[in-house]
């Protein structure tokens, strides 16, 4: 009787999101929420308690799933891309979750929350990335692009933006595995300074730089933001490409300050960052499991934290689908290499990594996140282009 009782009530609460008909199936029982045919199926071992629900939906369902206690019958992407449209139907108890919510922007816990991530392991991501070794969004000029040519379209498009000329010296703040400076050297003969709190992204890079005989032309530190100061260092160019979403709110302007501090006056600067159309603290299960930390900057206060700093917006783009294709390419690819993924991690992790990418893919779709570009100078640059087609 408890047990049926505990089923009503999460099919209760579950009941609230019926944008799209689904069935809850239990043992000895099914439930359909919403009208018509259902259009994916969940499949539980048991009830989910009310009180879980209700302190954290996302994390509670998430940890059903890594668990093995919540299976989708069907396409799970598509099953996500259905239900994560109404996360904002979903409930947050702020006040208990505070600390992971809320966690300390300090060096040294930014480097802990950093790594525990980008430090999983090389060959980890080699399984599901492409050779670029590019963890960000992809650029799909062509339909049938590869996702090796739409992260290679993607540094190109950046770096074309960025207006490189021969000698300059540019600056890439969360460098990852060095693709970008690595093509800006091979193809502008530009010199460049790569900057990661990553260990392994570290030893890749300097490893890359080594096999391509860039010495002369690029450089990598393991190195916090906001060290950059100290480096004494001026340069023509600075580009960040999805770092910005671990450095914390309270920190956003300081990130600009020290980047305003090492460009050139009439310097350009490209931002490519996770957005949000407005202030979220984020969600609860991705800062547990995947990004502890990590909070994602709306638009709006990004160009205002820009603006303090006498950079001026030239260009703002856009690329939320292109975001969606690019996690759906790797969701696919993790998939097909699921037996080398299970030499290394136990069942919970694999769950978990693949519901990640799943997730994230239909939250684009949906339009709870987005993908911004943001290219602005330091001071008034007049010598740059005037249309945005260069």
């Amino acid at each position: 009787m408890l047990e049926k009782a505990e089923e009503k009530l999460m099919v209760q609460f579950l009941s609230k999101f019926d944008d799209y008909p689904f069935l809850i199936k239990f043992a000895d029982s099914e439930y359909k929420v919403g009208e018509g045919e259902p259009t994916f199926t969940v499949s539980l071992k048991k009830a989910i308690p009310m009180q879980e629900l209700l302190k954290s939906t996302s994390i509670a369902l998430g940890e059903a799933y890594m668990d093995g206690n919540l299976e989708i019958q069907g396409d799970l992407y598509e099953a996500l891309d259905h239900f994560l449209g109404q996360m904002g139907k979903f409930s947050t108890d702020q006040k208990a979750l505070k600390k992971l919510i809320h966690t300390s922007v300090s060096k040294k816990n930014q480097e802990k929350e950093v790594t525990s991530h980008y430090d999983i392991g090389n060959d980890f991501y080699k399984l599901w990335l492409d050779d670029t070794l590019s963890y960000s969004c992809a650029y799909f000029k062509n339909p049938d692009d590869t996702l090796y040519q739409a992260q290679v379209n993607k540094v190109d498009y950046i770096l074309k933006k960025l207006h490189l000329e021969e000698g300059m010296s540019v600056l890439d703040i969360g460098c990852g595995w060095g693709f970008l400076l690595i093509k800006a050297a091979k193809e502008y003969k530009i010199h460049g300074t790569g900057i990661t709190l990553s260990h392994e992204q570290y030893a890749e890079f300097q490893r890359r730089i080594k096999a391509e005989g860039l010495e002369d032309y690029l450089t990598v530190e393991l190195m916090d933001y906001r060290n950059l100061p100290e480096m004494g260092k001026q340069f023509d160019r600075v580009v960040s490409v999805g770092m910005v979403e671990h450095v914390g709110r309270e920190n956003y302007q300081l990130f600009n300050d020290c980047v305003n501090q090492v460009l050139k006056d009439g310097g350009v600067y490209l931002l490519h960052f996770i957005s949000a159309l407005k202030e979220y603290p984020g969600d609860a299960w991705i800062k547990k499991y995947i990004f502890p930390g990590g909070v994602i900057p709306s638009l709006r206060e990004m160009v205002s934290t820009m603006a303090e700093d006498n950079f001026h917006v030239l260009d703002v783009e856009n690329l939320r689908l292109h975001y969606n294709k690019t996690l759906l390419c790797w969701s696919k690819n993790y998939r097909e290499h699921i037996e080398e993924v299970k030499k290394m991690f136990d069942q919970r992790f694999i769950r978990m990594w693949g519901l990640y990418l799943a997730a994230c893919a239909a939250t684009f779709h949906n339009g709870i996140i987005d993908l911004h570009q943001i290219l602005v100078t330091k001071g008034i640059n007049n010598d740059l282009p005037i249309t945005r087609w260069y």
